[in-house]
């Protein structure tokens, strides 16, 4: 079972007393910065959860696993994640 984007604003309106509305939009107001943030190369750090990272992957060679034909991958960008030491603990 995974954590939803729906139970997040839930335990945020049961916790705080935001009326539902209210944490619906301030959970969508978090993730449009987080991704604006991601989409211009910029990394988020989050202090005691962890850092989300824009990678740059260069072209290479691939293999396509149905057909075993041999293709080239274009570059492109990738967003890693790395737990805070709080986090892993």
């Amino acid at each position: 079972m995974s954590l939803t984007k729906d139970d997040i604003v839930e335990s945020i309106a049961e916790e705080t007393g935001f009326p539902k509305n209210q944490s619906i939009e301030l959970v969508e107001t978090l993730l449009e910065l987080i991704k604006k943030s991601l989409a211009s190369g910029e990394d988020v750090l989050i202090s005691s959860f962890g850092k989300f990272c824009v990678k740059e992957k260069l072209e290479r060679r691939g293999r396509n696993p149905v057909t075993g034909e041999r293709i080239m991958l274009s570059p492109r960008r990738v967003v890693t994640f790395k737990c805070s030491k709080k986090l892993r603990e």
